[in-house]
């Protein structure tokens, strides 16, 4: 029966394990979408962002807007694309946490005190979906696993190889 139970646990584990990638990718190509839409309006609408950080008191507040808009509109891509992925979700990660701190620090400051207010707020999704990828990675449906496997490959390595016997 223990032997049983463990075959079971083991292929539950299996199991899961194997989603791990899809959900990855589909992580990676919403909130991608995500992202490069809010940049997109941002970019678009950059007088109004302006606006908004100014009010806000955001130091700089046309440089930030533009630097913002641009990196979540670029960052939204390459995180779709799983292309740089982990580096490009460590400044959406900082993007969000001061996007709480700023904008939606009522939010933040409310997380133990009345926690829905802090997960309906805007930038919590956001957050979560930069830091699975900024954790757990692209998974393999990425372009960093496709140029990963081909830095790996055994014919770039037989390639490599072969140009440098005939120099």
């Amino acid at each position: 029966m223990k032997d049983l139970l463990l075959n079971c646990y083991r292929m539950f584990i299996a199991g899961v394990t194997s989603l791990q990638s899809p959900f990855l990718l589909l992580v990676r190509l919403y909130w991608g979408w995500q992202f490069m839409q809010t940049g997109w309006g941002k970019v678009n609408n950059i007088d109004k962002v302006v606006g908004f950080f100014t009010t806000l008191g955001i130091p700089a507040p046309a440089a930030n807007a533009h630097f913002i808009a641009w990196l979540e509109l670029l960052g939204g891509i390459l995180l779709a694309l799983g292309l740089g992925s982990r580096l490009i979700a460590l400044p959406l990660t900082i993007d969000m946490l001061v996007a709480y701190i700023v904008a939606d620090r009522e939010a933040l400051f409310s997380v133990f005190s009345d926690p829905d207010k802090f997960y309906a707020a805007s930038p919590y999704t956001f957050l979560v979906a930069s830091l699975i990828v900024l954790i757990f990675g692209p998974g393999r449906f990425s372009l960093d696993a496709l140029i990963g496997s081909w830095k790996r490959s055994p014919f770039k390595t037989f390639a490599s190889t072969s140009l440098k016997a005939w120099q």
